[in-house]
């Protein structure tokens, strides 16, 4: 089969995404399928080729195996393809997707997550993987998430408020907000820009970092407990993972740097606790109306309450990223993933989801 690795483009979570990438794209390779790994934004610039269907052929950049400690910074990025285009595409993507049978998007973040690239692929016939772009708008706001699932069926979520940062006044969100709270980037992943307020001034401080990533952003009841993952594949609930922090929390640093977070799987916790977190990720991957795959995030509270934090419909897939550790535990390798995801994805297409 002919697969479209398609990662990178622009978003915080830039450098995880096209590390998630290259390992899809070996893996895929290494299975025998014909995968080529392109960068959303850049295309087929510097990557030594004439036409886009050479990339199929062409090495995985070495750099893009590995995610560097710091989101990268944007707006370098954008200067470095040395044009003025809005585009999103770089040069030769659609035509290099429009060669491959399936487009496996390793996409994260607001580049990828916000629905609109499916709707794109949808409107040029182009088959890819995961939920389609609806489901996945959905899923990214974390607002609207939380407004369609709150009071669903075993699902419980921690209260909240949304708020604009950049056209509120910090000090008036600051002064009517309860202590400790957790900020997060309306539409941010990987942790980026989320921060646990204990004090005023920390809160005013990540209100701050909030304006510079859109302005709007969840403020979240804080829950004291245990935090959890689980993945959703095909319709079933894989074994959770439990995530401890050696210090802080699960923040961009802890998540991708090898050895900064412990990471139990399957999670050694009670049956119940289990079932419970499966059909709250069940209810909400269908409530959102998600196909294929998904990560639901949790806090299990000291009363074995599962709060659901969010879900992320394109989870990362690292060396270090929590799907494939739930899926191994399953009995599931990561070449074996990348592929059931590829022919549920295609079989999704088919039915119009």
């Amino acid at each position: 089969m002919k697969i479209v690795v398609l990662a990178g483009g622009l978003s915080p979570e830039r450098n995880v995404s096209l590390c998630s990438g290259a390992m899809v794209c070996q893996a895929l390779r290494d299975r025998g399928h014909q995968a080529a790994l392109a960068d959303l934004f850049f295309g087929t610039q510097d990557r030594g080729v004439t036409s886009p269907g050479q990339l199929f052929d062409a090495p995985i950049p070495d750099q893009f195996r590995h995610v560097s400690a710091q989101a990268p910074d944007l707006e370098a990025v954008k200067s470095q393809r040395g044009d003025d285009s809005p585009s999103q595409f770089g040069p030769g993507v659609l035509e290099l997707c429009a060669q491959a049978d399936c487009v496996f998007l390793a996409l994260h973040g607001v580049c990828g997550e916000d629905g609109r690239v499916q709707a794109a692929l949808d409107l040029l016939g182009i088959p890819y993987t995961g939920s389609g772009y609806l489901g996945t708008a959905l899923a990214l706001d974390k607002d609207m998430t939380k407004r369609l699932v709150a009071g669903r069926p075993g699902v419980f979520t921690p209260a909240w408020e949304t708020v604009d940062c950049a056209a509120e006044p910090l000090e008036d969100i600051v002064a009517r907000t309860q202590l400790p709270v957790v900020v997060k980037p309306m539409s941010s992943g990987s942790s980026i820009g989320v921060y646990i307020a204990r004090t005023q001034e920390e809160l005013r401080s990540a209100l701050e970092q909030s304006r510079k990533l859109g302005g709007r952003t969840v403020l979240e009841q804080f829950v004291k407990g245990r935090e959890f993952s689980m993945a959703v594949l095909e319709g079933r609930a894989l074994p959770s993972i439990e995530i401890v922090p050696k210090e802080g929390f699960y923040d961009y640093a802890n998540k991708y740097q090898a050895g900064a977070t412990l990471e139990v799987c399957p999670a050694q916790i009670p049956e119940e606790w289990e079932q419970r977190m499966a059909v709250s990720a069940l209810e909400v991957f269908h409530t959102l109306g998600l196909n294929v795959y998904s990560r639901a995030d949790f806090i299990i509270g000291e009363d074995g309450t599962p709060y659901f934090l969010e879900i992320n419909t394109l989870p990362g897939m690292t060396p270090t990223s929590l799907v494939p550790q739930e899926a191994a535990a399953a009995g599931i390798g990561y070449g074996e993933l990348c592929e059931r995801i590829i022919y549920a994805s295609l079989k999704a297409r088919k039915e119009g989801a």
